[in-house]
């Protein structure tokens, strides 16, 4: 398909620089049904029935970007894939300071050599540190990567530290948070269970390569990074047992679609899971794991907004974000959300 058919106007004004307060305040788009509605997040226990189960993304977010130099000359990374206990793929800017076999160098204890440089100003870099040892030098020394289009002076304030982290975050790995999550409160996740709805967490290290502009001009000629992923066995049975008692599969976040997806034969059955998935997602795919999807508003021609285009349908996902923009609903990262259901389900009641 062509990318430029995945295009919208977005108003800056219309992109969130901070999350809402308290977190399930945030507005909602449920396009549950037929018609779409205006709620808020908080609502989502009301539109769940007792036996759906709500997948989430439990990785948590390193401060994975680093300033530091190549002799005199300055140099950002942020790591987006771990490829071993100590070495890990980054983006580089710029990259062309950075040559195979020198030192990034961030402080007297902190240092890398550069093993391999790639195409796209990607850097492999290998730590002095590794495990917990390299975990604890990014949190002293780095900071959070959030997204470019959220305006911080140095990548990050103190608040973003907990704001860029979700209530589900347990698993160190991802240098981008899942950002659907970020809605969720202990007196939501105690709503959720009041009403009968199943909850589990999976794992996928959500990576740098989320954030990349589309360029080509065909979606068939873009290439996706790999992301690592895990899902459990017994998560995967009772993905399987609600589906065959008549409940819901809800997707928190594009993420944990895509992971469930990855996981999932032609019929439908999810099988345990632990390897990478570079899973790309266009108009056209048949979904066989997930039912509902919660998910933030996405960069127009992402591979984001493709996948929920996907989903729910490219002409009604055009007409909800016309809505969301006419009605001020905060973008991306730190913004609302939509609450969707796969189109296959709503044409089989119509």
């Amino acid at each position: 398909m062509k990318v430029d058919l995945f295009d919208f106007e977005l108003p800056r004004e219309r992109i969130a620089e901070h999350p809402a307060s308290p977190r399930d305040a945030a507005r909602m788009l449920d396009l549950s049904s037929a018609d779409i509605q205006d709620r808020i997040v908080r609502e989502l226990p009301d539109i769940l029935r007792p036996g759906d189960l709500l997948i989430s993304n439990d990785t948590r977010v390193i401060p994975a970007r680093l300033f530091g130099k190549r002799g005199e000359a300055k140099v950002e990374v942020t790591l987006h894939k771990q490829e071993g206990l100590g070495t890990w793929v980054a983006f580089a800017k710029p990259a062309k300071k950075l040559r195979i076999g020198e030192t990034f160098w961030v402080n007297d204890e902190f240092e890398a050599e550069v093993l391999d440089k790639k195409d796209g100003g990607e850097v492999v870099l290998r730590f002095n540190k590794s495990g917990a040892d390299l975990i604890a030098a990014l949190e002293k020394y780095g900071v959070m990567p959030l997204p470019p289009y959220i305006r911080r002076e140095t990548g990050g304030d103190d608040q973003d530290k907990s704001d860029y982290q979700t209530i589900f975050a347990q698993k160190d790995g991802a240098v981008a948070a899942p950002t659907a999550g970020l809605h969720f409160t202990p007196d939501l996740l105690a709503n959720l269970d009041a009403r009968g709805i199943k909850r589990r967490t999976i794992t996928l290290h959500v990576g740098a390569g989320t954030f990349l502009p589309v360029k080509v001009d065909d979606t068939e000629n873009h290439k996706m990074h790999a992301e690592w992923g895990s899902i459990s066995p017994e998560i995967a049975n009772l993905i399987n047992e609600t589906r065959a008692n008549g409940g819901r599969v809800v997707a928190v976040g594009t993420t944990s679609l895509r992971l469930l997806e990855s996981a999932a034969r032609e019929d439908g059955v999810v099988e345990p899971f632990e390897a990478e998935t570079d899973i790309f997602i266009t108009p056209g795919y048949k979904f066989r794991a997930v039912d509902m999807l919660l998910t933030n508003f996405h960069l127009p021609r992402s591979t984001l907004f493709m996948l929920v285009s996907a989903f729910a349908g490219f002409d009604r996902m055009k007409a909800a974000y016309a809505h969301a923009i006419e009605n001020e609903y905060r973008f991306y990262s730190y913004g609302d959300c939509s609450l969707l259901e796969c189109a296959s389900k709503i044409d089989a009641r119509t």
